[in-house]
């Protein structure tokens, strides 16, 4: 899970991401990559000059510039706590990583202020007037800027943070405890294409290891995975029998041609056994090729859902399109195989 802390100057948002980080957290500043870009540029990292520098990248990029840089160093399966949000746009970047949680921290503006003047941070006002216009500038109404304030209306948990370290954590902990992922049931396409992942075990062909589940109203009809015919020597015993092909523009490609495709094996089974597959949803591992897709056509399937693209599929999608087929592709990413 993700956890961002938003608040005003000297708050206390580095001494919660302290304790979160001792709770097997791993603690990721959105400043740090601005100073590191100020570093870049030869900037001096005063507060003002970071203001400056990420309304810069905010105009040039986009709002959610900065936590995309923060989130390109996140790992898949760790805990993260963000701090230094400072834009709603930023926000929203973090939200599309799943399990989100954002949480406000408030104190008295006196509090605050003594705080920044304890802990002497390069860059921080050294003046009370200072501090105040700096305040004022992280607070603006424009969109593309600071504004502090809109990223606190948007969190889901507030603590304000006026006490002892003792009454901080234990208000953490409260926090920890609500911000816990509940378990939520996979849909229905998440459920059909992990049991296709489990199908493509059986593949023999490293080429692609597919795997194929055929399905209609919510019911598993037939599935397959790309290996030889029955009877026949399979791809990891002997070796790919490779054949070059050439598409429309003389562009040249290596396919193996000793097995049969997850989908044309998926339907071959339904055909053996009577199965209609009219009006069906078929899941695979990557866009059919054209062999494939004039069987899916055939059989009367209506919606392809592939976990990948597939380099040579243009003429697949031309072909599923001018016969009303549904083509939806979950991660828009080309699966990648040897001698492609």
């Amino acid at each position: 899970m993700i956890i961002g802390i938003v608040g005003q100057n000297g708050s206390g948002k580095d001494t919660v991401a302290e304790y979160l980080q001792s709770k097997g957290f791993n603690h990721i500043s959105i400043s740090n990559g601005l100073r590191e870009e100020a570093a870049r540029r030869g900037i001096e990292p005063n507060k003002d000059n970071l203001i400056t520098l990420g309304n810069q990248l905010r105009n040039e990029y986009g709002n959610f510039i900065l936590a995309k840089i923060a989130l390109d160093k996140t790992e898949a399966g760790k805990d993260y706590v963000v701090t230094s949000i400072r834009n709603p746009g930023e926000i929203e970047e973090l939200k599309k990583s799943g399990s989100f949680t954002l949480l406000n921290v408030e104190a008295p503006l006196n509090l605050r202020f003594e705080r920044m003047r304890t802990r002497n941070r390069q860059g921080d006002p050294l003046s009370y007037e200072q501090f105040l216009e700096i305040e004022r500038r992280e607070n603006t109404n424009q969109s593309n800027t600071t504004n502090i304030k809109a990223c606190q209306d948007m969190a889901n948990f507030t603590i304000i943070n006026n006490g002892t370290l003792e009454e901080l954590n234990n208000m953490i902990s409260q926090v920890l405890e609500k911000a816990k992922p509940k378990y939520q049931r996979p849909s229905w396409d998440e459920y059909f294409m992990e049991l296709t992942r489990g199908v493509a075990r059986r593949a023999t062909c490293d080429r692609g290891r597919s795997g194929c589940v055929i399905v209609k109203d919510k019911r598993v009809l037939t599935t397959g995975y790309v290996g030889s015919p029955p009877g026949l020597v399979h791809c990891d015993e002997a070796g790919h029998l490779f054949e070059t092909r050439y598409d429309k523009d003389g562009k040249a490609s290596q396919h193996c041609i000793r097995t049969t495709h997850a989908e044309q094996n998926a339907i071959a089974q339904a055909a053996k056994h009577g199965i209609s597959l009219d009006g069906a949803t078929v899941y695979c591992k990557m866009e059919p090729c054209i062999m494939c897709a004039k069987s899916i056509i055939g059989v009367g399937i209506k919606r392809v859902v592939c976990e990948k693209r597939y380099h040579a599929a243009q003429i697949t999608r031309d072909m599923f399109r001018d016969a009303g087929i549904q083509l939806e592709v979950i991660n828009d990413e080309l699966e990648k195989y040897e001698k492609q």
